[in-house]
């Protein structure tokens, strides 16, 4: 262990004390206590760094087998060399791992990152670590999914917005009846703002019944092409496919092709490379998606961080980015990630 690693447990430890009352057990660190503490370290930190420069960016992500996932880092290196002054930029992948990302987390911290961008693949599973990291005067961001711990920043999609869009398609087409489905995902704040979009707009057409909402097809195109099957199974017609995520659309769409099913469209979220190969075929029901932009966030978390690293604090810590409904109709306009 190098003398850095053990600098920044000594501080921990000791802070920790501080903050226990009532014979509070040290293992107590991520309490309230700590994460003001937490707050105020970062604080401190940020506003005797007026004079310093952005050097080091570490970058944790679900997967960067994932389209979203490398257009986050794509966006990070942007905007990174935008800045200047050979920014160094180290993405990692956790596959969705608490424990890994946790541990690529502490390694940022102990290595001196100056920026920490995480996409939390637990928003309650990552706080202790971020609270270290903010203890040790990192600024820390937020992209995509949100997190129940203090950070600098947290910069996400429009993720009801989305839901909302898609699913007023739906409703659209339909023409305010028809059954619906929905293929549901990882149970995470994003995912479920979707859901909660979605069902706001179809509730105002009460000819339009939801049939399925709570199938967990886990935002994948494995889980899309298993879950579909399935409902395709159970249900001899079906209207219309909100898929939280495209890579469950597309699964989607793969299930309707193998079943021969042509009744339905899919609607998904997020503008990805595939949706878009998806609804370019003229044989496929995949018809929509409301389109993020994962560069976009992560050249914001990247700005708003370099801004702080210098002493200027955002307007708002909580950045909400729009999102765009692309169809097969303005599809030619859409440049994507």
């Amino acid at each position: 262990m190098n003398t850095k690693r053990i600098s920044l447990i000594v501080g921990i430890l000791g802070f920790a004390v501080v903050g226990c009352t009532n014979g509070a057990k040290n293992d107590n660190i991520a309490t309230n206590t700590g994460t003001n503490i937490a707050t105020n370290i970062s604080a401190e930190s940020q506003a005797s760094a007026a004079n310093r420069k952005l050097q080091t960016i570490g970058v944790a992500l679900g997967d960067l087998g994932n389209p979203f996932y490398n257009a986050v880092q794509k966006g990070a290196e942007t905007e990174a060399k935008k800045i200047g002054g050979n920014i160094r930029v180290n993405a990692v992948s956790s596959a969705f791992d608490l424990n890994q990302q946790t541990n690529q987390i502490e390694n940022f911290t102990a290595a001196n990152t100056d920026l920490i961008i995480l996409s939390a693949v637990d928003k309650k599973g990552v706080k202790p670590v971020i609270d270290q990291a903010r203890l040790a005067g990192k600024v820390v961001i937020a992209v995509d999914s949100a997190v129940d711990a203090d950070v600098d920043a947290m910069i996400s999609s429009n993720n009801t917005q989305a839901g909302e869009i898609a699913c007023q398609y739906i409703a659209d087409r339909l023409k305010g009846q028809g059954s619906v489905v929905i293929l549901n995902g990882t149970p995470m704040d994003s995912i479920n703002q979707r859901v909660s979009g979605c069902q706001k707009s179809l509730s105002k057409y009460p000819d339009i019944k939801l049939i399925s909402k709570d199938q967990n097809a886990e935002g994948t195109r494995d889980g899309g092409l298993r879950v579909m099957s399935d409902l395709l199974t159970t249900f001899p017609k079906i209207d219309a496919v909100f898929a939280t995520n495209d890579q469950s659309g597309v699964g989607a769409d793969l299930a309707a092709r193998q079943a021969r099913r042509n009744e339905f469209f899919i609607v998904g979220v997020d503008g990805s490379p595939d949706a878009t190969k998806a609804m370019e075929d003229k044989d496929g029901v995949f018809a929509a998606t409301a389109a993020q932009n994962p560069a976009g966030m992560a050249q914001k978390a990247v700005e708003i961080g370099n801004d702080i690293i210098q002493g200027k604090k955002p307007e708002s810590p909580d950045i909400l980015i729009p999102v765009n409904l692309v169809t097969k109709d303005n599809l030619s306009s859409y440049k994507g990630w």
